[in-house]
């Protein structure tokens, strides 16, 4: 499972350094990743195998014309990229646009159960923000899980 929330700095090339919790689950799972646009301006990044899972899902969950749109707008649009031996991966240039990133070039990864999403920190802020009343309503609910 993916958890945490981590500040990492993109290079010219779109690469960046996956944090080592996260890494270490992708490891397990066979280094290569895939993204796709996400809500709110920002990436999916799915393991590899766990990407099997939701396609393996959507077959069994959708019908045919369900199906075919889910097929048609969102998985003609991922990219993949592979974990490299130093623990980089890219984010494919067409998808990076997706996630407006500022001249500092860095991004926040937010793990979410079986993904992890990628924002730009300043977007991140602004949807923490947003969501802050909706957080508060339901808290006794979120904490009796703890």
């Amino acid at each position: 499972m993916f958890a945490g929330e981590y500040l990492c700095r993109v290079d010219e090339k779109g690469r960046f350094l996956v944090p080592s919790p996260i890494r270490e689950r992708l490891e397990q799972e066979g280094n290569s990743v895939v993204f796709l646009k996400g809500t709110e301006q920002s990436l999916w990044m799915y393991s590899a195998a766990e990407w099997e899972k939701v396609l393996e899902r959507s077959k069994s969950k959708l019908d045919e014309d369900q199906s075919r749109l889910f097929m048609h707008f969102v998985v003609s649009e991922v990219g993949t990229s592979d974990v490299d031996k130093t623990g980089r991966v890219l984010i494919p240039g067409r998808l990076r646009k997706h996630v407006p990133m500022d001249d500092d070039l860095e991004i926040v990864l937010v793990g979410l159960y079986h993904r992890v999403e990628v924002w730009n920190p300043a977007e991140w802020r602004r949807y923490l923000s947003r969501t802050e009343d909706k957080y508060e309503q339901n808290l006794n609910k979120i904490l009796n899980l703890l």
